[in-house]
């Protein structure tokens, strides 16, 4: 889009000052985002104004209702902190006082200020960055816990939901539409020599909470100066879940230094150090309101989490490649592969990873 197309659509919302310029922002693969400058009354005044994704999600009114509910929220919480406005993304109302504005192609944006002095990596790079991130997340479901009722919109129905996910796996190799399912029968034995647990989460009967449930390294933003953690952003997958999924997407997510792609299993490890940073970052804000039952599955939860990305990545493989973008032949299967290493590593580890838990905990 070029700048006039994008000042019309800024000067929707309620800025502050004249419209200046808008860019891409950011690394993100679902939404299109844009850094927004305008000429505020003492300065420049920045905003972050995201188109959404709706092949995505399907219904982009429930999910802002869930991201103005959940922002609102979170505000009362941090109000009266130091730098409490930069410790929560903030709405930027439309000018008819909406929580998004619909263009005329039918197109849903939305915008937030600027948090400014921070950002955002696309990988770890210490154990403290890991301690930091997983705080945050923990921080994040702990004001929540009290969220007022009705219910939070499911924007992704059964996001997590592994043994849906193994199903369709299974329905995919018996149709078998690509031809592909012969030639990946190891990765098909690896999965289904482990699907008896895939339902254990579903199974113990955990509470239902407000989780992130896309809780990669990226999507907690550090403070320039200091490190700290400030703010969780990417709201759009907030919605009604279990924290074990959470604290299984961060194992998943940070603990191995290969990218998700990455043709060279040998690269691909669950880096004890980094785990041990997660699980300590995470029970330091999130200990305080877990069962002892979600406790005693934090363990499992980075082995199921794991499974079930590579459940799907195999599921689009086999299925021709229709889901998840790909920029080379075989990419998916490596995603498939670089996850079932990643599952072989945590069951290597697994008993120093539940002893660590219980030197934590009062398990």
């Amino acid at each position: 889009m070029n700048q006039e197309m994008l000042r019309a659509i800024v000067e929707c919302f309620h800025t502050e000052g004249e419209f200046l310029s808008a860019t891409p922002y950011g690394s993100g693969h679902i939404n299109d985002s844009y850094r927004v400058s305008c000429s505020g009354s003492i300065g420049i005044v920045r905003y972050l104004m995201q188109r959404v994704n709706e092949r995505v999600f399907k219904n982009t009114i429930a999910l802002m209702e869930n991201v103005e509910r959940v922002t609102a929220h979170l505000a009362a919480k941090v109000d009266g902190e130091p730098e409490a406005t930069r410790r929560v993304l903030t709405l930027v109302p439309t000018r008819a006082g909406a929580n998004c504005h619909v263009d005329a192609e039918g197109q849903t944006w939305r915008m937030y200020r600027f948090i400014e002095n921070a950002r955002t990596y696309d990988a770890v790079e210490s154990v403290e960055q890991a301690f930091q991130a997983a705080s945050a997340f923990g921080r994040f479901q702990r004001m929540l816990v009290d969220l007022p009722a009705p219910r939070l919109h499911d924007t992704i129905p059964d996001f997590h939901n592994t043994p849906k996910r193994y199903e369709a796996l299974e329905q995919t190799i018996a149709a078998d539409v690509a031809g592909r399912a012969k030639q990946v029968q190891n990765e098909i034995d690896f999965v289904r020599e482990r699907s008896s647990i895939l339902n254990v989460l579903q199974a113990v009967g955990l509470p239902e909470r407000i989780t992130h449930n896309d809780t990669k390294f990226n999507n907690v933003m550090l403070d320039d100066v200091n490190g700290e953690a400030i703010c969780v952003v990417d709201l759009d997958t907030v919605m009604p879940g279990l924290v074990l999924h959470d604290f299984g997407d961060m194992v998943r997510t940070t603990t191995s230094p290969a990218p998700e792609d990455e043709p060279d299993l040998s690269k691909v490890i669950m880096q004890f150090p980094m785990f041990d940073a997660l699980l300590r970052g995470y029970l330091s804000t999130a200990g305080d309101f877990l069962t002892r039952a979600e406790e005693q599955h934090l363990v499992v939860a980075s082995k199921v989490i794991a499974l079930e990305q590579g459940i799907r990545f195999l599921t689009d493989y086999i299925a021709g490649d229709t889901y998840y973008k790909v920029h080379r032949k075989g990419q998916n299967l490596d995603r498939c592969r670089t996850q079932w290493k990643l599952v072989a590593s945590i069951e290597q580890q697994e008993v120093a990873m539940r002893k660590l838990l219980r030197s934590l905990t009062d398990l």
